[in-house]
């Protein structure tokens, strides 16, 4: 039943059937971690879906802080994604070639800055690519458009804020690393950041939302999280590795109509990264 479904994950076939529409775009959202081996301009380059435009997840940052892919100040987005032809009035749909990695981040962050009509593709490039739908190579040259971001600070967890959430457990926090990272027994990819968790917090790997690429259904993402430890009638805090899978767990909440939750945008590479942060292993 389509009501079981998230309403923010739209089907490859209604994409399918808006390309081209009026006000209707479409963003590859693509960005790998080294240990994938896949370089997400060189893909876009290579085939992308018609009229999609690429969305450097690195490149649109704040690059004032060491800290990767961090949140971008209003003008930069605007500038961006306006020079990219999107409209904040715009309808969007972001994609990634898994389905869910790191799509969901540039989902939060349209929403971030104030866009109400935006969606993830199910299945994800890669699941296009296996059905044989049509692809790409030409460059998007579009007519710069008008973005008028609209920054809500309240969906986002600053370091001093995630310091007064671990003292007080005043929210709960959803970690969206893997387990062993969660546990502390892999060591993390970014040197100089320590192994472990937050005190309190709950680990839901982010892969775990997901099944061969297409989002779970809404009674099986309740399931998952609340078998994490995750009480949905209470405010929640994402995080992950460095900002990015910590937005599929926000994109299960929102699609449960859990409102009260933010992400933690520096997330373990701020907060292993520091000497004086707390820091424990182990499952809980």
């Amino acid at each position: 039943m389509s009501e079981e479904r998230s309403r923010f994950v739209v089907s490859a076939d209604w994409v399918e059937k808006n390309l081209g529409a009026p006000e209707f775009r479409i963003v590859d959202a693509s960005w790998y971690l080294p240990a994938q081996n896949r370089n997400a301009a060189d893909e876009y380059a290579t085939g992308h879906i018609p009229g999609a435009v690429f969305f450097d997840q690195d490149a649109t940052a704040d690059h004032s802080t060491s800290l990767p892919h961090t949140i971008p100040s209003a003008r930069v987005f605007s500038d961006a994604i306006g020079g990219s032809g999107i409209s904040d009035t715009d309808t969007i749909v972001v994609y990634d070639g898994p389905g869910f990695f790191s799509a969901p981040r540039v989902w939060w962050l349209f929403r971030l800055f104030g866009v109400g009509n935006v969606y993830v593709l199910d299945g994800g490039l890669d699941g296009w690519k296996r059905e044989g739908r049509a692809l790409t190579s030409d460059l998007s040259e579009p007519a710069p458009a008008v973005f008028k971001a609209r920054y809500d600070a309240s969906k986002v967890t600053t370091l001093e804020a995630m310091k007064n959430i671990v003292a007080g457990a005043r929210a709960q926090i959803a970690d969206a690393r893997g387990p062993g990272r969660f546990q502390g027994t892999e060591p993390e990819p970014r040197s100089g950041v320590r192994s472990g968790h937050m005190p309190g917090a709950k680990n839901v790997p982010a892969a775990i939302l997901s099944e061969n690429g297409k989002f779970k259904s809404l009674p099986e993402l309740k399931q998952t999280i609340e078998s994490a430890g995750i009480d949905l009638s209470k405010p929640v805090v994402t995080s992950c590795g460095s900002g990015i899978t910590a937005a599929i767990i926000t994109l299960a909440l929102t699609s449960l109509g859990h409102a009260d939750n933010t992400l933690y945008d520096g997330s373990w590479t701020e907060w292993g990264g520091l000497d004086d942060t707390p820091v424990v292993t182990g499952k809980d």
